[in-house]
């Protein structure tokens, strides 16, 4: 722990909060200034362009993009970007390696980034103001057409890990930022033994939006539900954050809350947006960078991993950058009746590394295997391990409701996903710990497995 850290968890609890509204004020006024206002009317005027004038500034963004990234890039220096499928794949290992070759600017000069580590360890990247301020613009835009604002009330669920066991013992599970309207709760704590304390500051804080990890709030209104509880005041939107959504996530948040779940794709290293519409449809935004879909051998595909070039890493660029999450494609001719020229993504299938492998059935993805619950009672949160290819543990943490039926059901789908070669070991547990992140990992695939390109 830090010496910031320490003084920190040292202080009295409105200290602390006093704190957290300072810091975050400070973050929001480096986000919300310089050329924020500029991209916010950008991005809200890029919703009504037609083909034609989306075609020009595509091109626009492209060619500005490369020009700087060729001119103050060491690491991009000689590549050709008229031919772009030339370009060498970006690795994570290369950037942890030669991020002094890579970026294009100080870190004093610009914002340094780190992400969570949840695939591994964690990566430093650096943004300039301008494209932080950027991004920003395009998320805040994005939940804008839900109706969200800054400072309305909200609750969010992220890998702040300041709340401590003390806090928990004195029933307190969050932070409060008094001037944005922001309650940060913790996502490390969730658990059946700790389910009253998140459920009654819920209640008693009542917030109009929701923002954070879907398997966090998942965990809390699975519990609720289990005791047929429903929050007493409706929330209008929870947009999710940092995570795969599955089915039964839209299902139970629904039905507990009273709301509707937003889905969102960016990343913390910079990704290009994907957002969804009123109409339920995840769009690509592709004025925020360049999405390939390949296959295991790295050739053009409608569905599978993507390689991602971001217009909005100038500090760090990211070109045909390797994140590790895999999507489906819809048709090209498919159009969404929200009027949106953007491209449609039929699914978000997770990490590349979310999946259990089946000698009999090939790769079974996050979404496949979390269906396994669909109709299932009792289920708070489950975890797939796979060490070896023959079998995996499946660690469970149930309420009374899920019996010896329950579990029987449970088995016969995940059976039917991952064929009948592969030992299934179930071990009940009381709780599942988060990734150092603050994530919950649905998966845990263990095994080797070597790329084909």
């Amino acid at each position: 722990m830090s010496l910031k850290e320490n003084v920190f968890h040292r202080s009295p609890y409105l200290v602390q909060n006093i704190a957290i509204t300072l810091f975050n004020s400070y973050q929001y006024k480096i986000r919300h200034g310089g050329n924020y206002k500029k991209f916010r009317k950008y991005y809200k005027k890029a919703d009504q362009f037609d083909e034609k004038r989306l075609e020009k500034e595509l091109n626009k963004r492209k060619l500005s993009f490369f020009k700087y990234v060729q001119k103050n890039s060491i690491w991009y220096s000689d590549y050709n970007f008229k031919d772009f499928s030339k370009i060498d794949i970006l690795e994570k290992k290369d950037i942890v390696s030669n991020l002094n070759e890579i970026k294009t600017l100080d870190e004093e000069k610009g914002l340094v980034n780190l992400t969570s580590g949840s695939t591994g360890a964690s990566m430093k990247t650096v943004f300039t103001r301008s494209d932080m301020q950027e991004r920003f613009a395009i998320l805040d835009h994005f939940k804008s057409k839900h109706g969200f604002s800054l400072g309305k009330k909200t609750a969010w669920f992220s890998g702040k890990n300041l709340i401590t066991e003390n806090h928990i013992k004195n029933n307190i599970c969050s932070h409060y930022d008094f001037h944005n309207k922001i309650r940060f709760y913790s996502t490390f704590h969730i658990s059946k033994k700790n389910f009253n304390i998140y459920w009654n500051s819920l209640n008693k804080f009542q917030p109009d939006f929701i923002v954070g990890f879907p398997s966090s709030v998942f965990e809390i209104c699975e519990i609720a539900d289990s005791f047929n509880l429903r929050l007493s005041h409706k929330v209008k939107v929870f947009f999710t954050t940092s995570e795969t959504v599955l089915p039964q996530h839209r299902e139970v948040i629904n039905r507990v809350l009273g709301c509707k779940l937003v889905d969102q794709y960016a990343s913390s290293e910079g990704a290009p947006f994907m957002a969804e519409c009123k109409n339920g449809n995840m769009h690509i935004n592709p004025l925020t960078g360049i999405f390939e879909v390949v296959d295991e051998y790295m050739q053009p595909s409608t569905e599978g991993e993507i390689l991602v070039t971001s217009f909005t890493t100038r500090g760090t660029p990211l070109v045909r950058y390797r994140i590790g999450d895999r999507i489906k494609m819809a048709p090209r001719d498919k159009r969404c009746d929200c009027g949106s020229l953007f491209p449609i993504v039929e699914s978000i299938e997770g990490r590349t590394k979310e999946f259990i492998y089946s000698p009999e059935r090939g790769r079974i993805n996050l979404v496949n295997l979390g269906n396994s619950t669909k109709g299932l009672k009792g289920i708070i949160c489950f975890q797939v391990i796979q060490d070896v290819e023959s079998e995996v543990l499946v660690k469970m943490v149930v309420t009374n409701d899920f019996n010896k039926s329950q579990e029987e059901k449970f088995i016969s789908a995940l059976r039917d996903r991952v064929g009948e070669k592969i030992s299934i070991n179930i071990q009940y547990v009381e709780n599942i710990p988060r990734e150092k992140g603050g994530k919950f990992c649905i998966v845990k695939n263990n095994l080797v497995l070597e790329p084909k390109y």
